[in-house]
Parts: structure tokens; sequence; C-alpha cells
């Protein structure tokens, strides 16, 4: 297996990171390997529309219509009345 080495690490983040290990039940080490892992496991994985991501993102608070995605249109500024 493979071993990284980080230098300059604050204090303040090494503190963070021996709490939240802690609270987790595991060795700091353990914790950073599993910051790692779940840093990359969406790595490469395509998101969803941003429209679909809005629409899952305000379902609670009643949203449930489609939201149209413009893709490859050129922006056009907003119009206020005045």
């Amino acid at each position: 297996m493979a071993q990284l080495l980080v230098r300059n690490l604050d204090d303040d983040v090494k503190l963070k990171l021996q709490r939240r290990a802690r609270r987790h039940g595991r060795s700091t080490e353990e914790e950073v390997r599993a910051i790692l892992r779940s840093a990359v496991s969406e790595e490469g994985a395509p998101l969803p529309p941003l429209g679909t991501r809005l629409k899952q993102r305000f379902a609670e608070i009643g949203l449930d219509e489609d939201i149209l995605e413009l893709r490859e249109q050129q922006a056009q500024p907003a119009e206020f009345e005045t």
C-alpha cells in the first residue's frame, strides 16, 4: 500500500481531525483514510444536470416541476420593470 506524508498541517486542522476520529471511534490515521476515500469515491462520476439537482434540493419545500435546462445558449441580461 502507498504512504502519504502531509507536511505543514495547521495545528487546528490536526486537532479537529483527532476529535472527529474520536467521535467515529477510530484512530486519526484511519479517519484521514476514510475522508480521503470518500473525497475521491465520486471522482469522475458525472453530476446530474443542474436542473435535476435544484429540483432535488428544493423538493422538500414543494418544488415538483421540472426546471428547464438551457444548454449552449447565450446568457441574457435580466430585465427589471422600473
